[in-house]
């Protein structure tokens, strides 16, 4: 028997526009064979739709003009998507067998719709609850690498409200650790809002730059180094991919870098030595257990000029664009995006 999959996309974060490529390739790559899809869109002001439409191209379809208003019940005892007819009659029922979240940032990645999800009872693609809050929250997810003792950047976490005292903020900053900084909203994704300061007069720019973006910024020590980055699957047991490297066409991965200039390439197999690889790789596995990760994250290091490694970030869901290394990662390890799509759903769990 089919089971009854919701796919979430959209959502109302910086990232909806990603969101739509990622969905557009989970839903061309659903097996329809086991799967009976639902997908529901998010509109950048919060509208649920129901996507009625047979293109999955998001991005360019039009997908809100084919969509029917649909809410996710939170009622434990429903497990379902209510269909709302426009007008009077009584909404309809869809049974829900499991939630695929394609929802990057904030409003998706970050504990909100794992809570909706959990507060239904329905089994969920990804992260949970805890875990996706921890580790969209870059300056906890510092916290708690911390504590585990796997090497990163020196680090200052900037609150807004200490903002009314910027020379106090400045002087924090400059007594931690040398120019030039990457300063960082700590709860955003795809690098937004992200730059590096090289003198004061740059430094004071990004803090208000990113603090357009989150109320609380994350200013680390710049790591020399090349970016590299593993993906993780799977439960209490799980995957960990090779290495790939981000060769960035910019001075560092931005969001222009990363998804609008053509110079900037990716590299499943990095050319590292294997004891550097499986030393990332195990990194990995100890930070995806600290944050009690499930179903999927992406995992990103430094590895600099002595060999040195440094955790970068992680992120519980990644992109699945056609230039996103997590799929691409276990495509290099034979397991091709349509069979990648349908382990994730069957990883899915409360």
């Amino acid at each position: 028997m089919k089971q009854n999959v919701l796919v979430l996309f959209g959502g109302c974060s910086s990232e909806h526009d990603i969101s739509l490529k990622s969905a557009t390739t989970i839903l061309t790559n659903m097996d329809e064979t086991r799967y009976t899809v639902y997908p529901v869109g998010i509109t950048k002001e919060g509208k649920w739709l129901l996507y009625t439409g047979t293109d999955y191209n998001l991005a360019s379809n039009g997908w809100q003009t084919n969509g029917i208003p649909a809410i996710l019940s939170p009622d434990a005892t429903h497990k379902c998507l209510w269909v709302v007819k426009e007008n009077g009659e009584a909404p309809v029922r869809i049974a829900i067998d499991v939630v695929f979240p394609v929802l990057h940032g904030k409003n998706g990645e970050d504990g909100t719709i794992q809570g909706l999800c959990e507060l239904a009872q329905i089994p969920f693609v990804g992260c949970g609850l805890v875990a996706s809050a921890v580790s969209m929250d870059k300056a906890f997810t510092k916290i708690v690498v911390e504590a585990k003792g796997v090497p990163q950047a020196k680090f200052v976490i900037v609150k807004e409200k200490e903002m009314k005292e910027v020379d106090k903020v400045l002087s924090k900053i400059e007594a931690a650790f040398p120019y030039p900084y990457f300063i960082k909203p700590a709860n955003a994704g795809s690098s937004v809002g992200i730059s590096k300061a090289n003198n004061k007069a740059e430094l004071i720019t990004g803090l208000y730059e990113a603090l357009k973006h989150d109320k609380k910024v994350l200013v680390e020590e710049t790591i020399i180094g090349r970016e590299v980055e593993t993906a993780v699957l799977g439960n209490e047991e799980v995957k960990v991919s090779g290495v790939g490297e981000i060769l960035a066409a910019a001075e560092f991965y931005d969001f222009d870098a990363k998804y609008n200039n053509a110079d900037s390439k990716t590299v499943v197999n990095a050319d590292l030595p294997i004891s550097i690889k499986e030393k990332i790789r195990g990194y990995a596995r100890e930070v995806f257990d600290a944050v009690e990760g499930k179903g999927l994250s992406r995992i990103d290091f430094f590895v600099k000029e002595d060999g040195g490694i440094i955790f970068n970030e992680l992120n519980t869901l990644p992109g699945f664009t056609s230039i996103s290394m997590y799929p691409m990662l276990f495509e290099e390890e034979g397991i091709p995006i349509k069979e990648l799509v349908t382990e994730l759903i069957e990883l899915a769990s409360l």
